[in-house]
């Protein structure tokens, strides 16, 4: 063994074999797919909370993935060990909105593709995954539930109030009722009619009718 030999490490020889070219230009592109991806998630948000801290996450996952694919692809053993180290990651970061796992796992994937070097194919389906997006999502519905509640002195009001809703929606379906020496709460699901609200002043002015209140509902929550 010479002198040389001692100071021969296989890492530095395993760093001049690296390409830097194509990490600068791996990178490079999995950063402008992330921040299409970015683009196209502040675009469709719905919500009432923005995270901005989400949409950059959504870039650095990309960028991220495409990393430890560039280090996969580049050694089977890194491969192997890299597969053990992510086995013990977990996230425990709760997801509020079920369109978000779209975005993450979209993010995830375009980082795998563009480090795998199939770069066409990450462009490619990115954009068709954005555009599907961006037309279903920012699609408005005519035809979004919404829930009635009505606070009642008699069983006459009831009736008059089921008569004009059943009038001035497109469906009606009784939810819950409840009986009280208060009177009687009635909620009811509705379909409007040209998403016009206007109805619920008419209930209001309907004898025997002490409060009206109109909220929106998706089968889980209202807002």
């Amino acid at each position: 063994m010479t002198f040389k030999d001692i100071f021969k490490s296989s890492f530095l020889e395993k760093a001049v074999e690296f390409s830097i070219v194509d990490v600068l230009v791996a990178m490079l592109m999995a950063f402008a797919i992330g921040l299409f991806i970015f683009f196209v998630y502040k675009k469709t948000f719905s919500g009432v909370m923005y995270s901005a801290s989400f949409g950059v996450s959504i870039i650095a996952m990309t960028m991220i993935t495409t990393l430890i694919i560039l280090a996969i692809t580049s050694n089977i053993i890194l491969s192997l060990g890299m597969v053990g180290a992510l086995s013990i990651v977990r996230f425990r970061t709760a997801i509020k909105e079920p369109l978000d796992i779209a975005f993450l796992f979209w993010a995830i994937s375009a980082g795998i593709v563009i480090g795998a070097g199939l770069i066409p194919l990450g462009i490619i389906g990115s954009v068709l995954i954005g555009i599907v997006l961006l037309v279903f999502v920012n699609k408005k519905s005519t035809d979004t539930p919404y829930i009635v509640v009505l606070n009642l002195e008699n069983d006459k009001a009831e009736s008059d109030c089921m008569a004009k809703i059943k009038e001035k929606t497109k469906k009606s379906l009784i939810k819950a009722k409840t009986v009280s020496q208060n009177g009687i709460e009635l909620t009811v699901e509705v379909r409007l009619k040209d998403m016009s609200a206007a109805f619920l002043n008419e209930l209001l002015a309907i004898k025997g009718v002490n409060n009206a209140c109109l909220v929106s509902y998706n089968g889980e929550y209202t807002a």
